[in-house]
């Protein structure tokens, strides 16, 4: 987060599922002509989320982004030709400790994403078809998940049952301390990551790799995976509808995503500046 002193914004660094998306996980045109003004203006953009790159690729091309994007809460950057600019996988250790966790719990469902392979033991679970949706492309169906953990960009834990989430957040945290990240990027979503897996570390990338220095940069987002990002930021925004504990670690806070709260915050915290 950053000091009273504002600065120009030169770079700004958005997530997308609840911040530039709809509901729907569309894009308004307000939003669509807003960052299109901000690329006019001169300032850079891109995008981080959760997603595998291949679930970022409509967004990028409605959005014009012609800069590396940040896929796996940072943990994969890849440059707009699909080449890669840094990948971190989970350590092995991590990946089987998270895995025995979740594997105790009926109330979750358990998802593995190696590369731009979703990978699930159960097509039919609860929470595939709002994923799928979302993603744009089905799950590959697999029996084990244990040929791919030398590969594994992100883990998993989707559940309706929010507060068993929290639970398991807390549980798992203590048990991979220094060697994973574990965050919810939604509140259904627990998502086990990379050390260097974080939103923050990628912008800290992403600007060194533009030239852009971090209190020229401004980072927006709704989720418990965004706070990263905003305590490197110049400028962090939260969205309306975030938690109380993201809004409180950001700079300022904006409308909703219903309400097209990322295209308010462009137009009113960096074009005047």
């Amino acid at each position: 987060m950053s000091d009273a002193t504002p600065q120009p914004i030169r770079f700004l660094l958005s997530d997308m599922d609840g911040t530039l998306l709809l509901a729907d996980h569309s894009l308004s045109q307000r939003t669509i002509d807003t960052v299109r003004s901000l690329r006019e203006a001169g300032v850079l953009f891109s995008l981080a989320t959760g997603r595998p790159p291949r679930a970022m690729l409509q967004a990028i091309e409605a959005l014009g982004v012609d800069l590396p994007t940040a896929a796996f809460n940072g943990g994969t950057l890849v440059h707009p030709d699909g080449s890669l600019l840094v990948a971190h996988y989970l350590p092995t250790a991590a990946a089987l400790t998270t895995l025995a966790l979740f594997a105790d719990q009926p109330e979750i469902e358990v998802w593995v994403f190696s590369g731009d392979d979703w990978l699930v033991k159960d097509p039919t679970g609860p929470m595939v078809p709002r994923e799928q949706h979302g993603l744009g492309y089905p799950p590959v169906a697999v029996e084990s998940f244990e040929p791919y953990l030398a590969r594994i960009n992100k883990i998993v834990a989707a559940s309706n049952n929010t507060e068993l989430l929290i639970e398991l957040e807390a549980q798992l945290l203590a048990k991979v301390e220094g060697q994973a990240q574990v965050s919810r990027s939604q509140p259904v979503y627990l998502d086990v990551t990379a050390m260097q897996a974080n939103k923050g570390e990628a912008l800290k990338t992403l600007a060194e790799f533009l030239a852009v220095p971090l209190a020229q940069t401004a980072a927006m987002g709704d989720g418990g995976n965004d706070p990263a990002m905003f305590h490197c930021a110049g400028l962090s925004i939260a969205m309306g509808q975030a938690e109380e504990a993201v809004k409180r670690q950001a700079d300022v806070v904006t409308a909703s995503n219903a309400e097209e709260g990322a295209a308010l915050a462009i137009e009113r915290y960096i074009l005047p500046r």
